[in-house]
């Protein structure tokens, strides 16, 4: 028993004293703090880049309504939401909302000329009323004049769970038509 208790010392000195297995145990440390970074890396790139692929196909929705020369159906609303989703690439719940605005000088208000939904449950077509809640957002216009706004609201989830939450990413975007002083909609013509 004397001579373990007098090789103790001098056996945990040399313990003590290797670094062989220094590697593996910083490893062991720094391997889930990487881990968590690349992940988190991945997950707010592709929080990003929906973001950005949401704002660029809502402002080509919005171009493309711009550029019609003879007035839009209901049916025309339905196949811009399709067009909508491959644009986005995603099979969600994304909801679009256009709607046709003046100004009216008379009654100093913005007023809706036409509006229509893809989901009236989420999204609700506006009125006069309800747009007035959007004022501050549409941009100085003369009277009589005449701008297409369209909204748009697609659900994103995180893949990991890194500290983003589930958002809806909205996009509201003002654009005047080119070709014609309104946008007539089915039976809803332009005033004279």
């Amino acid at each position: 028993m004397k001579s373990l208790l007098s090789r103790l010392p001098a056996a945990l000195r040399r313990f003590l004293c290797r670094e062989d297995g220094t590697v593996i145990a910083e490893a062991l440390i720094v391997l889930p703090v990487l881990l968590w970074a690349y992940i988190g890396l991945f997950v707010y790139w592709d929080c990003f880049r929906s973001l950005n692929t949401v704002q660029k196909a809502s402002y080509t929705i919005s171009d493309m309504l711009s550029r019609s020369e003879t007035g839009i159906k209901t049916s025309y609303i339905s196949g811009l939401q399709k067009v909508l989703e491959y644009l986005i690439d995603r099979n969600q719940d994304s909801t679009m909302r256009v709607t046709s605005v003046t100004w009216s000088n008379t009654n100093n208000r913005f007023e809706v000329h036409w509006s229509r939904t893809t989901n009236a449950t989420i999204m609700p077509e506006l009125t006069t009323t309800t747009l007035q809640a959007y004022a501050s957002h549409i941009p100085d216009m003369t009277p009589g004049d005449y701008v297409v706004i369209v909204e748009v609201q697609v659900p994103y989830t995180p893949v990991f769970d890194v500290g983003l939450t589930s958002q809806v990413f909205n996009e509201f975007i003002v654009t005047r038509p080119r070709f014609l002083p309104c946008l007539p909609m089915d039976n809803i013509s332009c005033p004279a």
